[in-house]
């Protein structure tokens, strides 16, 4: 269920590692308010977000889960603790930044990681992305030489890859959108001991 356009989403990250902090200063370099959370105590990393700037809100998991849009920036294996805050994730978009690096595909069914991970939130519409660059990468300005950083997006909902390409150009990265889960979404997935294809290219795009 997409916002209307008077009205502005709400943001949140989960799991506040490197990657999480990237995301969380991408957010902070355009001014757009966004909740972090991770199962420890909010006072736990407040200082951390603060650094950031005051746009990072430091918040409680049952809390953060509220926001209509949900990176989900944790250890691939703690997915499903997450997915249990809530019950159904009924018109909210998951953003599955995790990489299920050294994860046995016959662990997930044989299917795509992302598509495994789908299965956990309920209701809830799921979209690949952020999770092709390293931290220290996503950590940068995504403005380079007078053109903007890739990221690569990839989800079965077309309405919910839509909005999170919106979202991306908002932080100042170029959407590139890859088809759904099963397709192009696998050029972003790792699989057992291998990357996608497309994991680590550093890719600038010039309008």
């Amino acid at each position: 269920m997409s916002k209307l356009k008077n009205e502005v989403a709400s943001y949140a990250i989960i799991g506040f590692g490197n990657i999480g902090r990237a995301l969380a200063k991408a957010f902070a370099r355009n001014g757009i308010e966004v909740s972090v959370a991770t199962t420890r105590n909010p006072e736990s990393f407040a200082s951390a977000s603060a650094a950031i700037g005051p746009e990072i809100l430091p918040t409680t998991l049952a809390e953060a889960v509220k926001a209509d849009v949900i990176f989900l920036a944790v250890r691939f294996e703690s997915h499903p603790d997450v997915a249990k805050a809530l019950p159904n994730w009924q018109g909210k978009i998951i953003v599955d930044v995790t990489n299920a690096y050294g994860v046995p595909p016959e662990k997930l069914g044989g299917q795509p990681s992302s598509r495994f991970v789908a299965q956990a939130f309920t209701g809830g519409k799921l979209v690949k992305g952020f999770n092709h660059l390293i931290a220290a990468i996503l950590d940068q300005d995504p403005a380079v030489h007078g053109g903007r950083r890739v990221v690569f997006l990839a989800g079965d909902d077309d309405g919910a890859v839509a909005e999170i390409g919106a979202l991306a150009e908002n932080l100042g990265f170029s959407p590139v959108k890859l088809g759904g889960l099963s397709e192009g979404g696998l050029l972003v997935q790792a699989r057992g001991n291998s990357w996608g294809q497309l994991i680590f290219k550093d890719l600038v795009k010039f309008d």
